[in-house]
């Protein structure tokens, strides 16, 4: 065995026989091994307690106390006795190795001994050791660690707790600033209508450039037979070719025609901008006059994109019950809000309850939405009724629908601020109700009352 490869330690050899003694020291130091040998049991645990070794090897049959006793006077003290003990005996019997390993060995050489094997198990049992007192070095510095966590998770609850006394302290706070999330949603709405309002724009956009670009050809190639004509007095070959080949007529019947397409595409980018405009026309600090009619239109025109038809149902329908209305005094940007979501939650809920039917299906029960206005009977206030024919609502949701944070839908979907806020709009700044009425598995209505002045 080379030097290198055997572990550095301190080891105790214990053998009233001088010979094994010297023999056994002689061994370990030659391989680089610190040895302090002991002829006898008593002076040798003296050694042991004044300069704990790493490895003891221990001969079993001494004069005044044998190996065994030694053992077990090494696992009674608190500092000797995780110490490992290799017994070297000349007694060969299973009993005696049953023993040896009884009282606290790890190890038994039997005499004679092989240097070879002496050594190998020296170095295994002082690397076990070793690594033995570093995991139990690491161990007390884990909980030495886990015991400073401890302390902090303690600091820490202490200042979740006086977090959450500040939290309920303010709780009356942030009710009274709830108003200021109503521009926040505002915005989150005109956010997710984007895609919407933008194919409602490219559509027409992209036809009145193809239109454009096929009136340009149509033009640029009248322009030219009319050249040749100016340029040839008479008829030649080459002008009844280019009459052939363009189709002169054909020109002058299709260009009008081009050019109303590109007027028809040009009047619905001006109806889709002025719906955007009255959506979202900015509130002030008055009241101002609102077409409600013109609010609800303006609306329906941008959710148009998710009243189409598609791969999944037919066209959802639109009922309009419109009655002779005025104009009423209101912040008008927030009541096309609560339109809005009003009709963006019927229109989610017609979509939950086409789920596992047919597009046949829905033919037969279309998908409907029923919008009325009317006046209320003292003539004092406007009432709007949104309804659909979808799944319908729950005692239990109708009960929570109004409910800051409360939502029927899907994580991710939804903030749970809508409906709180719609109602807070309607009774809170205007002094109007937002009541629902729902049938579960049938419809749900709701309906706003404003009052024309207040």
């Amino acid at each position: 065995m080379n030097n290198t490869d055997v572990p550095i330690g301190q080891i105790t050899v214990v053998d009233d026989k001088p010979e094994n003694l010297d023999l056994l020291a002689n061994l370990l130091e030659d391989v680089g091994y610190e040895v302090s040998p002991f002829p006898q049991g008593k002076i040798a645990l003296d050694g042991i307690a004044y300069d704990p070794p790493d490895l003891i090897l221990l001969d079993i049959q001494m004069p005044d106390m044998n190996g065994y006793e030694v053992c077990q006077h090494l696992k009674s003290n608190e500092t000797t006795r995780n110490i490992p003990v290799i017994f070297v005996s000349a007694f060969n019997e299973t009993f005696d190795k049953v023993k040896a390993f009884e009282v606290g060995g790890v190890d038994y050489i039997s005499k004679p001994f092989q240097a070879e094997e002496v050594l190998a198990r020296v170095a295994t049992h002082l690397e076990m050791f070793q690594i033995k007192r570093k995991l139990e070095a690491v161990n007390v510095l884990q909980a030495e660690e886990l015991a400073a966590k401890n302390i902090q998770l303690v600091q820490l609850n202490q200042s979740l707790e006086e977090a959450n006394l500040d939290l309920q302290s303010n709780f009356k706070v942030l009710q009274d600033t709830q108003l200021k999330l109503v521009q926040t949603e505002k915005m989150a709405a005109l956010g997710n209508l984007v895609a919407g309002i933008a194919h409602e724009i490219n559509n027409p956009v992209g036809f009145i450039n193809g239109n454009i670009n096929s009136a340009v050809e149509h033009l640029e190639d009248l322009l030219a037979v009319l050249d040749l004509y100016q340029e040839n007095s008479v008829i030649s070959d080459v002008i009844s070719a280019e009459i052939d080949e363009f189709d002169v007529e054909f020109i002058r019947e299709d260009f009008p025609k081009l050019i109303g397409s590109i007027q028809s595409g040009v009047q619905r980018i001006l109806e889709i901008s002025k719906a955007l405009r009255i959506f979202s026309r900015r509130d002030t600090d008055e009241k101002t006059n609102l077409n409600i009619i013109e609010g609800i239109d303006s609306t329906l025109l941008i959710l148009k994109y998710r009243l189409q038809a598609n791969e999944q149902r037919p066209d959802i329908q639109i009922i309009k019950n419109y009655g002779k209305i005025p104009e009423i005094k209101c912040y008008p940007g927030q009541i096309n809000q609560v339109f809005m979501n009003l009709l963006a939650n019927a229109i989610d809920a017609l979509d939950e309850s086409n789920e596992g039917k047919t597009f046949a299906q829905i033919e037969k029960q279309p998908n409907c939405i029923t919008i009325t206005t009317e006046m209320s009977a003292d003539k004092q206030s406007v009432i709007v009724r949104i309804a659909d024919n979808g799944i319908g609502m729950s005692t239990e949701v109708q009960d929570k629908i109004f409910e800051q944070g409360f939502t029927t839908k899907e994580v991710g979907k939804g903030t749970g601020l809508g409906m709180a806020i719609a109602r807070q709009i309607v009774e809170g700044k205007h002094g109007g109700t937002l009541r629902c009425h729902s049938q579960f598995g049938e419809s749900t209505e709701f309906a706003i009352v404003l009052p024309l002045e207040n």
